[in-house]
């Protein structure tokens, strides 16, 4: 009796252990799940806070700089003028003068706004790239709060982890030349992804002239956005040729070779132009030489060491890490969208060696064009720190899905806590140093907004009773250029511009 009422021998303890083990195992996997999305979720809400900030800081900027001599141009010659006016006299860049005309054609109304487009047009291109990305790997995606989070600290490491934070996100002039042109790429990026996902002849055909018309028009916007592009399109245009296994026809490398042609007749284009011809005769290019290379790479490694020496960009690292520990839990490899190891290996490797070669690029056209202070203009970094944040990202995405591997094949609950507290700190810990740059930002712009309201109320009064030279006062910010800068008038070129926006003759000190 006994023999049928007690179950067989090992059994029963069997069963029960296996069901106290998957339980475990679910348990674990839940309480990882719901991890993650937590740490995601203050990642997400902390830069999005940033971010908001940032945008709304467009609201107190005020003419600075180039922002003078834009806002009459804009006013008194329209955009078409202002377009020819660069290209005959300025610098050549037809691109960027047509956007500055519609951008200040309503005074500051357009610079203020532009802040909060790119914050948007940033994080929504990031999130949407991806999501492309992770498709093409034939991985389920993330959380959207991971994915949001992901966006939301590339973009705010981006804008506020650099030196000149006010000039890449609040100064409309260097963001039409160095923030803007990297936004388009990444919508041009997506536009490409989204055609090939189509298989539809005509679109990708679209997509392709698209690549042409506007590599064009970004190669009269920016020079050091159309080296780093360059040298990207031109690597990406070789490892997805079909003969590497990696793309089955030619839709990719004859993309990349499209958007290559047309930064190269861009280029032409600005630097045969009156305008850059002009600028030349002004500052003549320094002849190649020994000494120039050796001072050109002094002043790489100083732009290095000054990114290197922001902690904060270990974030773009950490919160990859987050999301390839996300990935590990649903996916058993994303090795099925990947090319040939071979092929693949050159792919993990190359980025950082295109980042190094293109932010040489970029500080060889600095140090000829401003001299021994052009690689401390940090707002021409955006083109490269970009691109390097998208890599540091992507390396934490595979790290962090391996260690997700071996964490779940070892089962210690311990060893994932550690982690994942690890890794959280990192990421959190990143988005909160950038508490204080934005808050100095914030300060400094709504200080100086003030200020400039009640100069500005007082000059509008004073050329309203009749007045011919008025008085003002210098207010810098972002380490731009104020009006009576220079020691002679004549050579003011703030000052002129000044005068000109107020109806005056002349701009004196007080």
């Amino acid at each position: 009796m006994s023999r049928t009422t007690t179950p067989e021998h090992g059994s029963a303890p069997t069963d029960e252990g296996e069901g106290e083990g998957e339980d475990r195992h679910a348990a674990g996997a839940d309480g990882m799940r719901r991890a993650l999305a937590g740490i995601g979720l203050v990642v997400a809400a902390g830069a999005g806070a940033l971010l908001s900030v940032g945008a709304f800081l467009g609201l107190y900027t005020r003419p600075t700089s180039d922002d003078w001599c834009a806002l009459w141009k804009a006013r008194d010659m329209g955009v078409l003028g202002i377009t020819a006016d660069f290209y005959r006299t300025q610098n050549g860049r037809v691109t960027n003068a047509f956007l500055t005309g519609l951008i200040y054609s309503d005074d500051m109304r357009g610079p203020k706004l532009l802040p909060a487009v790119l914050v948007v047009a940033l994080g929504v291109a990031l999130l949407l790239l991806a999501r492309a990305v992770l498709r093409a790997l034939r991985v389920p995606p993330p959380s959207l709060v991971l994915l949001a989070a992901a966006a939301a600290l590339l973009s705010a490491l981006l804008f506020f982890a650099g030196t000149r934070s006010y000039q890449v996100l609040l100064w409309a002039p260097a963001t039409i030349s160095h923030t803007l042109p990297s936004v388009i790429a990444l919508w041009a990026v997506l536009g490409a992804v989204r055609a090939a996902r189509g298989r539809r002849g005509w679109e990708r055909s679209v997509a392709v002239g698209g690549a042409l018309l506007v590599g064009t028009a970004l190669g009269m916007l920016s020079e050091p956005f159309s080296l780093v592009a360059g040298v990207f399109a031109v690597a990406a245009g070789l490892l997805c040729l079909p003969r590497f296994g990696w793309a089955k026809d030619r839709y990719a490398s004859t993309w990349c070779a499209a958007a290559c042609l047309g930064l190269a007749a861009g280029l032409v284009l600005l630097s045969t132009s009156p305008g850059a011809r002009w600028r030349r005769a002004q500052h003549p290019p320094e002849p190649m030489s020994f000494a120039l290379l050796r001072e050109t790479f002094r002043d790489w490694w100083r732009v290095w060491e000054t990114i290197g020496g922001q902690s904060a960009y270990a974030g773009a690292a950490a919160v990859g890490v987050l999301l390839g520990l996300w990935i590990s839990r649903t996916a058993k490899g994303p090795a099925a969208g990947l090319p040939p190891r071979r092929l693949f290996r050159i792919a993990v490797l190359l980025p950082l060696p295109l980042i190094a070669l293109a932010s040489l690029a970029v500080t060889y056209g600095l140090r000829t064009g401003y001299g021994d202070v052009g690689w401390t203009y940090g707002r021409t970094w955006t083109s490269f720190l970009l691109p390097l944040l998208l890599v540091l990202c992507a390396y934490g995405t595979w790290g962090g899905y391996r260690m997700g591997l071996l964490l779940r094949a070892s089962g210690r609950s311990a060893a994932r806590a550690a982690a994942l507290i690890a890794v959280g700190a990192v990421a959190v810990g990143s988005t909160a140093a950038l508490v204080r740059p934005v808050y100095a930002l914030t300060t400094s712009t709504v200080v100086r907004a003030t200020a400039w309201d009640r100069q500005n109320a007082r000059i509008r009064a004073e050329v309203a009773a009749g007045a011919r030279e008025v008085a003002y006062r210098p207010l810098l910010i972002g380490g731009l250029t104020e009006p009576l800068f220079a020691r002679t008038y004549e050579r003011d070129w703030a000052a002129r511009c000044t005068a000109t926006y107020y109806g005056v003759d002349r701009i004196h000190r007080p």
